[in-house]
């Protein structure tokens, strides 16, 4: 993990390419579990992808978010970068979102984020 930035990735199969220091979650279980951690202390970035392998998605999570917002305690997050190739679960997953007031920026397609070791 990068000392200046917090960062965590919540994919499936995909990593930073660059090999930038995160936490990474692979499971929707994994990711409630890790914003669980950082409760009440701040992200730098909150990476989502849409589809968590199998019948796994990234909702769980989204959930946890909104209901910090829905209790007026919601996560101190620089932002949140939807990161999906899913594009409809990417454009639902940023309105639910920015309309609990969480900054949001869909980076579907962007080019940090890739399947590292041959992995398809």
């Amino acid at each position: 993990m990068d000392a200046r930035r917090t960062i965590v990735l919540a994919d499936d199969l995909r990593s930073f390419v660059d090999g930038r220091g995160a936490e990474v979650a692979r499971t929707s279980a994994a990711g409630v579990e890790l914003l669980d951690r950082y409760r009440g202390r701040h992200l730098d970035e909150l990476w989502l992808d849409h589809d968590l392998g199998g019948n796994d998605t990234i909702w769980p999570v989204v959930e946890v978010l909104e209901r910090a917002a829905f209790d007026n305690c919601p996560f101190d997050v620089g932002v949140i970068n939807v990161h999906s190739a899913n594009p409809a679960g990417a454009a639902k997953m940023a309105q639910v979102l920015r309309r609990w007031g969480y900054r949001v920026r869909v980076a579907s397609g962007s080019t940090n984020v890739g399947y590292l070791d041959g992995l398809v």
